[in-house]
């Protein structure tokens, strides 16, 4: 992000900046989705569920944990992935805070 200047933007609008782009790929979705249904898993099991080759799901697997929307822990030889809750409720805030003041601006609006 070296031409956005982020050094002159707040924190939290870096941190949603980051999020927002990290969930900005229909196939980070489905990872997510895949999580949410199944509560946690291992990368093979994300593999056999999405069209996309080992090394694609990986990448994007680290693009959401890189991100702080998944966590990771190592069992034996695989990863077991699930929604990392914690970044969730901070998004979730975000979003809230922002249909907040739509709502309260309704018909105030050019």
């Amino acid at each position: 992000m070296g031409a956005t200047k982020t050094e002159h933007f707040t924190a939290e609008q870096n941190e949603m900046a980051n999020l927002m782009k990290a969930l900005a790929h229909p196939a980070r979705i489905a990872i997510i989705d895949y999580l949410l249904k199944v509560n946690a898993c291992i990368c093979g099991d994300i593999v056999n569920e999405l069209p996309l080759a080992q090394p694609t799901v990986s990448q994007h697997l680290k693009e959401l944990k890189n991100a702080g929307l998944i966590k990771g822990s190592i069992e034996g030889t695989a990863i077991c992935y699930c929604i990392d809750e914690t970044t969730f409720l901070k998004f979730q805030n975000y979003l809230t805070h922002i249909f907040g003041i739509i709502n309260t601006n309704k018909n105030n609006c050019c």
